[in-house]
């Protein structure tokens, strides 16, 4: 019997293709009831969450990256930029608004979006790549940690989710002492497992 493989891929999305803006939403829906969520603790109504998803395109700092499972948008990340008007800072991005839906996990999207959303940094000259995340995102936090990202603070009123405070963590990266990540495959063998 053949075995079936499972196409991965990430792109960069500067406008929306066809289905991919409703599968975005119905990804990142699913991720944020599963408790994935980049700010969200409930999903938005669906014309709050196209809005969003369609002005993240038009902003010139915001770099969109969407995974893809077979095709179908299973989860996303964005480069953003600092603002030109910072200029002290203005070797530093941040990675952020990073999930993968519940369905699609296992087969290493989140780490193809990391490296992507690295490899654009990188290729833009930014020195330095940020990001932070919940406490509670510990698939996350191993993943970020095992591609070389650095926790250099701990914030413990990060977040307030129904009523309980949750601490964040902050990473970097240099990107200037570590040598670029591997491309990664389009299409990892089905044993690969990734944190999501």
């Amino acid at each position: 019997m053949a075995e079936m493989t499972t196409a991965a891929t990430v792109e960069r999305v500067t406008k929306f293709r066809s289905a991919d803006l409703n599968d975005l939403c119905e990804a990142a829906d699913l991720a944020i009831r599963d408790g994935g969520g980049f700010g969200w603790i409930d999903p938005p109504t669906r014309d709050v969450m196209e809005r969003y998803w369609k002005g993240v395109l038009v902003v010139p700092e915001r770099h969109l990256f969407i995974a893809r499972l077979d095709g179908v948008v299973a989860g996303s990340a964005q480069l953003i930029g600092p603002p030109r008007n910072n200029e002290a800072q203005a070797q530093s991005a941040q990675l952020t608004t990073a999930f993968v839906a519940p369905w699609a996990r296992g087969h290493g999207l989140a780490r193809m979006l990391t490296r992507a959303v690295e490899g654009m940094a990188r290729e833009l000259g930014y020195k330095v790549l940020n990001l932070d995340v919940r406490e509670t995102q510990r698939a996350a936090i191993a993943l970020y940690e095992s591609l070389g990202f650095q926790r250099w603070g701990t914030h413990p009123l990060y977040a307030n989710v129904r009523g309980q405070y949750l601490a964040g963590y902050f990473f970097f990266k240099d990107l200037t002492s570590c040598p670029p990540p591997a491309p990664p495959s389009t299409s990892p063998s089905p044993d690969t497992k990734a944190p999501p």
